[in-house]
């Protein structure tokens, strides 16, 4: 906003010395117009020297020639004369030469009420775009960064502004977003915590039977055949127990832990396709990547169009980050009443004991190594494609790695 400010002032003090330097000219252009009579009547003398005739009769003289001059005629000191004069004397003959002076001061009006007219509309531009663009956008220059430090809480203020207006009402459902994230977050990891705490306990029960059998059964407190065995039954029942347990703990660590919501509804292959060909066209351009997508039909899919399109750039970046950076392509193809879209790449480095769990959560293959990440990507378009009544499948032929998407079609 600073800089604005320096800048504005810059072009009005620029403007300002502009028009008064135009005056300047001008009217240095008034003085010296206002001296041209004596000129044009130092001519009309030179004439009135070289032609006697001229002389008896001066006012035969064309003055059509000269711009200032009105009247030239014999000097008469009783004649009443309404225009300015000047009384020049030629071979002994005094002559009234008259002249009038054009009035400049309308022009100059003129050109002043112009500039000036200029200097207020740039005044007024300026401040437009200062009130209306650069302080709102000098407001939401700490947008970012607040979100970023976890300032969450504090509503996004709305702005009326026709510039910024959609762009603050989608900052602030992100952070709404990021606000109900973190909540879920805590309070997954608050019953992650308890379920922990609870199953510890739980399983302490079991441990301390089996101690005390164990214990009982090396000091040889069980003088009988019959209360040995009971023991071990004891220690088999409780160790069924713990396994118990640890199948609970597995299965719980296998649920969803993401709430991905999907809203099905119809979209057109066309329109998801739109933003996906134009944005990778540019990034892969620029990383020198080959990039092909084929021609397909333009299908009316049950969808939700945003959740597709998320597992499409899920699958490109993948490409991306785990290709050779040589080519990537989207194909297309019809299974049924399902459309199929496939996204490959070269540069396949996986082995094939290691497809069956790529789409697990926080897998990681083979070629992951020194590349950051989590694997979350694929388990993600799993769930997705899922909620959608679809499906997703991998492959690899040769170097060549293929993820297909399975949409329903409408």
């Amino acid at each position: 906003m600073n800089r604005f400010k320096k800048a504005s002032t810059l072009i009005i003090i620029a403007e300002i010395i502009i028009i008064l330097v135009l005056n300047a000219i001008y009217l240095n252009g008034i003085r010296k117009s206002g001296r041209y009579h004596r000129v044009e009547a130092e001519r009309l003398v030179r004439i009135l020297e070289e032609d006697p005739a001229k002389r008896a009769n001066p006012e035969s003289i064309d003055l059509t020639q000269f711009d200032t001059l009105v009247r030239v005629s014999t000097f008469d000191g009783t004649e009443v004369c309404n225009n300015e004069y000047l009384v020049e004397e030629v071979d002994g003959s005094l002559f009234r030469i008259e002249y009038k002076i054009k009035e400049k001061g309308n022009s100059l009006l003129l050109m002043n009420i112009g500039m000036l007219s200029g200097l207020l509309l740039t005044i007024g531009v300026l401040l437009y775009i200062g009130l209306k663009v650069i302080k709102p956008f000098d407001k939401m220059s700490t947008l970012t960064q607040e979100l970023a430090k976890g300032n969450l809480s504090a509503p996004i203020k709305e702005e009326k502004s026709r510039f910024f207006g959609k762009f603050l009402w989608g900052m602030d459902m992100l952070r709404e977003n990021l606000e109900d994230s973190k909540t879920k977050n805590l309070e997954y990891q608050k019953e992650k915590k308890t379920l922990l705490l609870s199953l510890s306990h739980d399983i302490k029960t079991p441990l301390s039977a089996i101690q005390l059998y164990s214990k009982a059964l090396s000091e040889g407190i069980y003088d009988t055949e019959e209360k040995k065995q009971e023991a071990l039954k004891g220690i088999l029942s409780k160790t069924d127990e713990i396994k118990g347990y640890v199948d609970e703990i597995y299965k719980l660590s296998r649920e969803d832990f993401m709430e991905l919501e999907v809203h099905v509804g119809e979209a057109y292959l066309a329109d998801v396709m739109e933003g996906i060909t134009a944005y990778y066209k540019d990034k892969l351009s620029v990383l020198h990547t080959e990039f092909e997508v084929g021609k397909f039909d333009n299908a009316l899919m049950s969808v939700d169009k945003d959740r597709l399109v998320e597992s499409l750039q899920n699958l490109m970046e993948n490409a991306i980050k785990y290709g050779d950076g040589r080519k990537i392509s989207i194909s297309f193809s019809d299974e049924e009443d399902c459309k199929l879209i496939t996204v490959s790449n070269t540069g396949c480095s996986l082995e094939d004991s290691e497809m069956n769990n790529i789409f697990d959560s926080f897998y990681r293959g083979s070629n992951t190594t020194n590349i950051q990440g989590n694997g979350l990507g694929l388990y993600i378009v799993k769930q997705l494609m899922t909620k959608m009544d679809g499906d997703v499948f991998a492959s690899q032929e040769g170097d060549i790695f293929s993820v297909t998407l399975v949409v329903r079609k409408v």
